[in-house]
């Protein structure tokens, strides 16, 4: 990356309904956890980022866990030509099970 330009964080209109059904007080750690990993280094892979094997059902390459037993995960994915990261979706990882929006999603 030249310079360290901060990527712009991009939210999908949908996002908003991924996060109703996520209790509040998670949302500052929400917020400040994409605001951390993602705005500066969005593409160099780390023990808790991680590109995705295949592109999930709702077109992110990349995926971010955090949060209690890391039980968040934010799917996005990044354009290099604009710099700019796209937050498509975020759900929350319970055991083997994905929800977003409270519905139970496979990847």
């Amino acid at each position: 990356m030249k310079g360290g330009e901060a990527y712009r964080l991009v939210y999908a209109p949908v996002v908003r309904e991924h996060l109703l059904v996520i209790e509040r007080k998670y949302y500052s750690l929400i917020r400040a956890t994409i605001e951390d990993q993602l705005r500066l280094e969005p593409t160099v892979e780390t023990t808790n980022r991680k590109p995705l094997k295949r592109p999930s059902f709702i077109g992110g390459q990349w995926e971010l866990r955090f949060g209690p037993d890391n039980r968040f995960r934010v799917f996005y994915e990044v354009d290099e030509g604009t710099h700019e990261v796209y937050i498509l979706a975020i759900g929350v990882k319970e055991r083997d099970r994905l929800s977003i929006a409270g519905k139970e999603v496979d990847l």
